[in-house]
This record gives structure tokens, C-alpha cells and sequence, in this order.
């Protein structure tokens, strides 16, 4: 029976010939080789936990007026982004329980279709919540060293325009990608997106940290309290590994995939770790 599978256009290598294929499987048949097989069932719980938290974070900003400022809104659209993610993966998951118990019976031209549309969803909110991620880095930067000039540099006006771009942005190349996604230079441009909006974070975020500690510096040394600098400096230094360090491990793994897929399709290691994509979904 067909059943859909999340991203199923990069869950194997196109580039390997069938030969290739069967050579590269039986190099890489080890124990560490036979995939993570996860259960629907985590990933219905997953996706109903994110889709409330995400929701949570939707409802607190609109009901609250005090939250309603360019900031919060690309935080919203970035809770948006992810519940794009959660959406598609009920939907998915819901429709594989009930094919795998014979409930539901759909012919396998609808489950590719299916399968088409919710990888279009998934692609636009990857594009879209990095987007905003780059985006909220931005603002955040922006507030720090602009802080007098913040309200006139980013207006209302100027942040619906940004967030209208982004969705724009993003719709179109999850549409590019979906068609055409056998090409590597696709997959290139991924990559180097993802890259992009990395080193972005890393450049604004240790600016911003180098400023704080030359500002709690200051103070200290007015002051004559080294220890309240030492530990606001530890504390700052910790956020900032968190912050980019989730980042990393968090999309990481996923990139690297594609980085994989376009370097070394039959390469017995390579085919090892795409047998673990589901892990990188989680």
C-alpha cells in the first residue's frame, strides 16, 4: 500500500543509479545502518504539543496590546511558520494510521499529490522560519544599536512589508523546490540559505554580546564590582551558546542531509546517514 511519507523527496538519493543503489545498501548494512524507525504515533504527539505551544505564542500576542509591535510580530510569524510544520504533520500522520489500519483507502496518484502538497507546506515554513529567525536577529540589532532611532527605522509599515516578503519569498521557493527538486543547484541554494542566515545570526548575536560586555565593563569598573561583571558576563556568554547552539543542532543534521545528497549519493557512510532522516524530522 502507498502511504505518505514527510519529505519523501529527500529520503533518497536521486543521484544513484539502481546499481549504485544496491551496492551502497549492502556496504552499509551494518547494525548502525538499519534507520530509526519512529512511530506514528510520536510524531502525532509532536506535532499536537508544537501546534499548541505555537498557538499559545499566537493567541498571547494578538490578545495582548502591550505585545503589539514589529518584534512581536515577527515572533508571531515565526510561531506561525512552525505551526505550518505541525499542521502538515498531523494531517500526514492522521492519514498514514488510518491507511496502515485499512480505514481509509486513497489511490496512489492522490497519496503523490498529497504527499507534493504537504512537502510544499513543510519547505515554505523551513524557508519562512529561518527567514524570520534572520529577520528577529535583525530587529534585535537594530534595538541595541539604533535604540533612539528604532521606532522611525523600523515602522509598522516597513515590518508588514518585511513579513509580507518573507511569506512571498518563502511560497515561491517551496513551489521551485517541490518542481524541480531533483536539481542540485536547488538543493545548493538551501544550503547556502541555510548558511546565510547562520552566519548572520553568529555575526549580529556576538556583536550584540561584545556590547553588552564592554557595557557591563563600564559599569563595573565605576562601580568597582568586578565579581557582578565576571558572572553577568558568564551568564551572557551561556545564553549565547544556548541560543546558537539549539540553532545548530537543530537544523544541522537536516542540512547536512542535503549537503549529502548532492556530494555523495552512493557513498556507503552517506546512505548510513540518510537512513536516519526521521530522526532529523523530530
Amino acid at each position: 500500500m502507498s502511504t505518505l511519507a514527510p519529505l519523501h523527496l529527500l529520503r533518497e538519493p536521486w543521484n544513484a543509479s539502481e546499481g549504485n543503489q544496491s551496492n551502497t545498501t549492502a556496504g552499509a548494512g551494518g547494525p548502525w545502518c538499519q534507520g530509526l524507525n519512529v512511530p506514528n504515533e510520536l510524531f502525532l504527539t509532536l506535532g499536537l504539543v508544537s501546534l499548541v505551544e505555537n498557538l499559545l505564542v499566537v493567541a498571547a500576542i494578538l490578545k495582548n496590546r502591550n505585545l503589539h509591535s514589529p518584534t512581536y510580530y515577527f515572533i508571531c510569524c515565526l510561531a506561525v511558520s512552525d505551526m505550518l510544520v505541525s499542521v502538515s504533520n498531523l494531517v500526514e500522520t492522521l492519514f498514514m494510521l488510518l491507511m496502515e489500519h485499512g480505514v481509509l483507502v486513497i489511490h496512489a496518484s492522490i497519496v503523490r499529490h498529497m504527499d507534493n502538497v504537504i512537502d510544499m507546506l513543510i519547505c515554505s515554513s523551513i524557508m519562512s522560519s529561518l527567514s524570520f529567525l534572520g529577520v528577529i536577529a535583525v530587529d534585535r540589532y537594530i534595538t541595541i544599536f539604533y535604540a533612539l532611532r528604532y521606532h522611525s527605522i523600523m515602522t509598522l509599515q516597513r515590518a508588514v512589508v518585511t513579513m509580507a516578503s518573507v511569506w512571498l519569498a518563502s511560497t515561491v521557493s517551496s513551489t521551485i523546490f517541490i518542481t524541480y527538486y531533483r536539481n542540485n543547484a536547488i538543493l545548493l541554494c538551501l544550503i547556502g540559505f541555510f548558511l546565510f542566515v547562520l552566519v548572520l545570526m553568529l555575526v549580529l548575536y556576538i556583536h550584540m554580546f561584545i556590547l553588552s560586555r564592554h557595557h557591563l565593563c563600564s559599569i563595573s569598573s565605576q562601580q568597582k564590582q568586578p565579581t557582578i561583571y565576571r558572572s553577568s558576563s558568564l551568564k551572557g556568554t551561556i545564553t549565547l551558546t544556548i541560543l546558537l547552539g539549539v540553532f545548530f543542532i537543530c537544523w544541522g543534521p537536516f542540512f547536512f542531509h542535503l549537503i549529502l545528497i548532492v556530494t555523495c549519493p552512493t557513498n556507503p557512510f552517506c546512505t548510513c546517514f540518510f537512513s536516519y532522516f526521521n530522526l532529523f524530522l523530530i
